[in-house]
């Protein structure tokens, strides 16, 4: 019997790698400062692992920005753009964009991991592609492991995954095509893993938890039986994660593959599945995903030795693993860093394990199912009983009023007062806005000054007088320079706050943070989600203050800004004792009671952001309608409180809209604006095929990238934009907020947007 974790947090206990990147970015130091900050984190992960007894330990899933981007660089897949550029300049090109003298090329895209907060850079297809294998990264990683005395695991992404999450750049060909060209490239990576000594290589297959067609079956059929033909020692870990394998079961089983990695988190039922499956060899190991990578509640093990009986029932010992149910990527990093945080009860805190415990937890497991016990393990297993006891008998976790509310909800709670089109014409009259208006996503860049002044507040080192008046400052510069620019709808800029979850999770009930609880959500992007805990309501207005301040500066709207219920609860840590719905619908009636004291307070604007609707649908299309129907029905429950002159928005970013299209439309949000401009406009074609009804602003200006888009380039994406909809539904603004980027690029780039803008008004007027 083994432990094994499929993968460990890589920003560090208090975001060294984020710092150290974005210090090298800044040119304030070198690579080679950047290499030493990265291998002592290395170090420190992989002893981490070892001293809480993991048997395999992970190496390349450590990245300076993303494991596809690092998988492109393996496999030599580097779009044309980029191949005059080398090294970690071509590399965080690829993620980021490039613009220096003689070198303009943007990003390449961004899209979410699956259903995770965790964004991916999508590889670039083109037909008759060719790849080259790089092994540099995986075999000092390898390497460096050795000398420190560790045998590690390298992980990979496997070739079906790796194709069908990139995207074709041209017409006339499907990316799986590329697949007899890709394969010679995966087996010379497999041969050169084994000549170093490997003997496990975990291959990452989560394309397996989705709908595949017989062709996609076929792909990886082919693909793993390739690799059964090498004459290798090295032996292949499938590791799908997410959900079940569903109608990819039979497949799987019969790959030649050594080890299966299940997620029981996800989807328990597989278990018995696979155990009672006709195809099932008793002779291949089964690594059991018992401990939830995902989220931060304490492992039940109880429930957890179950599973492993039932297994033993059918295997070995040997052949059974025990492990972490995905990456623990996704988890914070160490509960230990919390000692001092005194907004998590005592209570709370002893329901709650982060990647640190959940090593502990995974070798706790395989001790009590080898029978290894001792004092120091009947004590670790006596207290994870009483904590879950505790957790399900808790009074922390209730609130009758909240309860009620949801019981009371009808249909009627759900729709504005009348349709869209009568609302438009309101809208009109009461804002009076041109055409092609003009409008941010919300933030404005969050200087060290701002995040300075946060602290210091926070701490009690500043005065709730000195701070409010440091906030009025910036607000009112940040108005100001709207107005200056010719902005149409304003934003107040949001200094106040600190994550778009985080801030409004601090002042709802239901809620509790973490100080260190960091998690990477893209390149040196971290966040801290909430966790939700229990019944949620909002005991007072929690922006009415900022937006009504910002609004009493200008004669222009000035837009409220709201995180949307469903973003909340998905880029939270959720509580799993109830329905997911459940808690949405909790949320929801919450942002309602702040939407509808946004209009009390005079804002004729307000903007509901759900860029996570995409993200939270399921990966089987037989389960998307149920999560839609409530999906959507909590973002209505939060809009609709409102009268037919107020203007609701909606924001979603780096999502494919096509298969959930009519949902979209049944937000019935007045204005939504989305993520373009990475695409080249790609991403409106869903709405234009659709007849999307409402109006739409479709990003012109990518936000994450340092680059400044041009007048010449945003005017061409409005010109695709005003062909392809009608033209007095458009408006004009960047891709997501600006609190990541620099004041100069932001005002650069905001000019520019604007200057377009004129432009197609002027267009507009010389053709009327």
């Amino acid at each position: 019997m083994k432990s094994i974790v499929l993968g460990y947090p890589r920003i560090g206990e208090k975001r060294e790698l984020k710092k150290a990147t974005e210090n090298y970015w800044n040119k304030s130091i070198s690579e080679d400062d950047l290499s030493s900050v990265t291998k002592v984190l290395r170090e420190k992960i992989w002893k981490t692992q070892d001293d809480q007894g993991i048997d395999l330990i992970s190496s390349n899933d450590f990245s300076l920005y993303d494991q596809v981007l690092d998988m492109c660089i393996t496999l030599g897949c580097i779009p044309e753009r980029f191949k005059d550029l080398n090294g970690l300049e071509q590399y965080f090109a690829m993620a980021r964009g490039l613009q220096k003298e003689g070198v303009d090329v943007r990003a390449m895209e961004m899209t979410k991991w699956f259903d995770t907060n965790y964004h991916y850079i999508v590889p670039e297809f083109i037909k008759n592609q060719n790849f080259s294998l790089n092994t540099e990264k995986i075999a000092n990683e390898l390497k460096e492991a050795a000398e420190l005395g560790f045998k590690a695991k390298p992980v990979i992404i496997g070739p079906i995954t790796f194709l069908l999450l990139g995207k074709e750049k041209q017409k006339g060909f499907n990316r799986l095509e590329l697949l007899d060209k890709l394969l010679p490239v995966y087996e010379a990576l497999i041969k050169e893993i084994d000549a170093i000594g490997v003997e496990y290589l975990q291959i990452d297959e989560p394309i397996l938890a989705t709908d595949l067609s017989s062709i996609e079956q076929l792909a990886i059929t082919k693909s793993y039986e390739c690799f059964s033909n090498i004459k290798s020692g090295v032996k292949l870990i499938l590791a799908n994660y997410f959900d079940c394998y569903g109608e990819n079961l039979e497949l799987a089983l019969k790959l030649p593959v050594d080890v299966l990695h299940l997620d029981l988190v996800r989807c328990a039922s597989q278990l018995d599945d696979i155990l009672c499956h006709k195809s099932f060899n008793t002779k291949k190991t089964l690594s059991l995903g018992l401990v939830d990578g995902r989220n931060v509640w304490k492992n039940d093990f109880e429930k957890s030795i179950a599973f492993i009986q039932k297994a033993k029932q059918k295997l070995k010992e040997s052949n059974i693993w025990i492990g972490s149910s995905c990456s623990l990527l996704h988890s914070p990093l160490d509960l230990d860093l919390e000692e001092n945080n005194k907004e998590i009860h005592s209570e709370i805190k002893q329901w709650l394990a982060f990647a640190k415990q959940k090593l502990e937890e995974i070798a706790i497991l395989k001790k009590i199912a080898l029978g290894q016990s001792n004092d120091f393990v009947d004590q670790i297993f006596e207290e994870n009983k009483i904590a879950n006891k505790n957790r399900r008998e808790s009074k922390l976790i209730h609130n009758q009023f909240v309860k009620q509310r949801i019981e009371a909800l009808t249909d009627k709670d759900g729709k504005r007062n009348s349709p869209f089109l009568t609302r438009q014409l309101l809208q009109k009259a009461t804002l009076s806005l041109p055409v092609f208006p003009t409008t941010t996503i919300g933030s404005f860049p969050q200087t060290k000054e701002v995040r300075q002044n946060r602290a210091k507040f926070k701490k009690g080192k500043l005065s709730q007088e000195a701070y409010d008046s440091f906030i009025e400052k910036e607000t009112e510069a940040t108005i100001r320079f709207q107005e200056e620019v010719g902005l149409d709808v304003l934003v107040h800029g949001e200094f106040e706050r600190n994550d778009m979850v985080e801030y409004f999770g601090e002042q709802l009930d239901g809620f509790v943070f973490t100080q260190f609880g960091w998690v990477q959500s893209y390149g040196t992007r971290c966040v801290k989600p909430p966790i939700i805990f229990g019944d949620v309501c909002r005991p007072t207005p929690m922006t009415v203050k900022w937006s009504s301040f910002a609004q009493s500066l200008t004669k222009k709207p000035v837009k409220g800004m709201l995180t949307g219920p469903v973003t909340i609860l998905q880029w939270s840590f959720v509580r799993n004792d109830q329905s997911r719905s459940t808690t949405c619908n909790q949320i929801a009636l919450a942002i309602r009671d702040e939407v509808c004291d946004l209009e009390k307070a005079g804002l004729k604007v307000i903007q509901i952001d759900e860029p996570a609707i995409r993200e939270g649908l399921p990966l089987r299309k037989n389960e998307w309608k149920m999560y839609l129907d409530w999906a959507v029905g909590a973002f209505r429950i939060s809009a609709s409180g409102v009268k037919d002159s107020t203007q609701i928005h909606t924001h979603m970013c780096y999502s494919e809209f096509n298969d959930i299209i009519e949902s979209i439309a049944d937000m019935d949000a007045d204005v939504i604006t989305i993520e373009t401009s990475r695409s080249e406009m790609e991403l409106l074609n869903a709405f234009v095929d659709f007849k999307y009804p409402n109006e739409i602003g479709p990003g012109v200006y990518d936000i994450h990238s340092p680059r400044v888009p041009t007048q010449v380039e945003i005017e061409n994406l409005l010109d695709k934009a005003a062909r392809l909809l009608p033209y007095e539904n458009i408006w004009v603004n960047p891709d997501c907020g600006l609190k990541t980027r620099d004041w100069p690029e932001t005002k650069s780039a905001l000019e520019n947007l604007v200057q377009s803008a004129d432009k197609m008004r002027n267009k507009l007027s010389q053709l009327v």
